[in-house]
């Protein structure tokens, strides 16, 4: 396949795309797969759009939005997070990843859903003003940078949210969680002592069960497939509005999940 290279270069980013979409690493992988496989039996895919990451995405779009899974299953219209499901899935949500997490333009984001500019746009508004309904919670901040911290800080708390305290090291964060248990994690990987903030997180986990955001530089290095990843991933330097993205879809399936387990 000729344009194997260029393809293989947005893959860790479709992976994180994915991800968001469907809250699991599992699933999102198993989508992804689905795409390349595609791609294997149909080349002539890739044609016709404007670069080869378009083309890519656009085809993922047409596997997710075929399958029944997303969006035809039972809703209890009881249920609030189901509703915000129902209103999201399929064309919603993905709008607004695709703009604010993935960082497509609007022309771009558009041909990748196959609509007009005008609709994707209504799409991504819609999609902002249900995830950032109902979903206010504590969030805890990792990071060594003040500067950063500040924005981070700002930026949440701009969301609704309440940040219960900034942690510069691996220690200063299991601290901070024991003195007020956060309903989020936003974390840098690397801290300023050589630390690492996805340790600090997973030793979190052992103790509780709650929502972890990673920053880094380097995302390529955590979106391998070799081992457990994280779901919900950052790179810097990031835009206000990747950060509102992520944190929404962060408690969205953080939400859906525990519904789901009370089921």
């Amino acid at each position: 396949m000729p344009d194997s290279q260029a393809v293989a270069e947005h893959i860790p980013y479709l992976r994180r795309y994915a991800r968001a979409l469907t809250g699991a690493q599992s699933s999102g992988d198993a989508y992804v797969a689905a795409t390349l496989e595609a791609l294997v039996e149909d080349p002539s895919a890739l044609a016709g759009q404007a670069t080869p990451k378009v083309a890519l995405y656009r085809l993922f779009a047409r596997i997710w939005n075929s399958l029944p899974l997303n969006g035809a299953n039972p809703v209890d219209e009881n249920d609030p997070v189901e509703r915000r499901i129902t209103h999201l899935t399929p064309l919603p949500r993905q709008a607004f990843l695709l703009v604010a997490l993935e960082g497509f333009n609007d022309s771009e984001a558009a041909a990748i859903l196959d609509v007009d500019e005008q609709e994707l746009r209504a799409l991504v508004e819609a999609s902002g003003r249900e995830l950032a309904r109902d979903i206010a919670s504590d969030v805890m901040i990792i990071e060594d940078e003040p500067v950063i911290a500040m924005e981070l800080e700002n930026l949440v708390e701009g969301l609704g949210h309440r940040v219960t305290g900034i942690a510069r090291t691996h220690a200063e964060a299991i601290s901070l969680a024991e003195t007020k248990r956060p309903g989020l994690i936003l974390a840098d990987i690397r801290l300023a002592d050589e630390s690492s903030g996805l340790d600090a997180v997973n030793e979190l986990l052992q103790s509780f069960e709650v929502p972890a955001i990673f920053i880094t530089a380097y995302p390529e290095r955590f979106l391998t497939g070799q081992r457990p990843e994280p779901t919900f991933l950052i790179v810097k330097p990031f835009q206000p509005s990747m950060v509102s993205a992520v944190v929404s879809q962060a408690l969205f399936f953080d939400q859906r999940s525990k519904v789901s387990g009370a089921v």
